[in-house]
């Protein structure tokens, strides 16, 4: 017999909006900081399976610190869903092309893959230069 636990938060959820720069930072570390950031890890009343976690954005996508090696090695799969549809890329390819979306994928598996995460992904706002349009929300920089 198992016992389904219930998770109630004390007060009301506040979500802040915070400013991330990826310059010069390893994709791995970053990637984990801001899965915690978005999850809501970092404040003392996280509480599991609830939007706890703050807005991020990112800036500077396009200049993560990446060794020359793992630019050739890593590589992005998909699938159209047809035979023989399977598309890969490397990492090469994909900062040059969508240095965002190196971001996304790698913070995506961190977070849990189900509708939460989703949830939680819509969070995150990812930009490949200095500039963002969420100045209005005031983002709190972090290190």
């Amino acid at each position: 017999m198992t016992v389904e636990k219930t998770y109630v938060i004390k007060g009301e959820p506040e979500n802040e909006w915070l400013l991330v720069d990826a310059n010069g930072q390893n994709i791995g570390r970053l990637a984990t900081q801001i899965a915690s950031y978005l999850l809501g890890k970092h404040k003392p009343s996280f509480t599991p399976g609830v939007k706890m976690g703050d807005f991020v954005v990112v800036i500077n996508a396009d200049h993560l610190a990446i060794s020359p090696k793992k630019l050739m090695s890593k590589m992005y799969y998909r699938h159209s869903g047809y035979p023989s549809g399977l598309r890969k890329t490397t990492l090469k390819d994909m900062m040059q092309t969508y240095p965002e979306r190196v971001i996304k994928y790698a913070v995506w598996g961190m977070i849990p893959h189900n509708r939460h995460g989703r949830a939680l992904m819509k969070r995150l706002k990812v930009y490949a230069g200095n500039s963002h349009p969420h100045a209005a929300q005031n983002p709190r920089k972090v290190n």
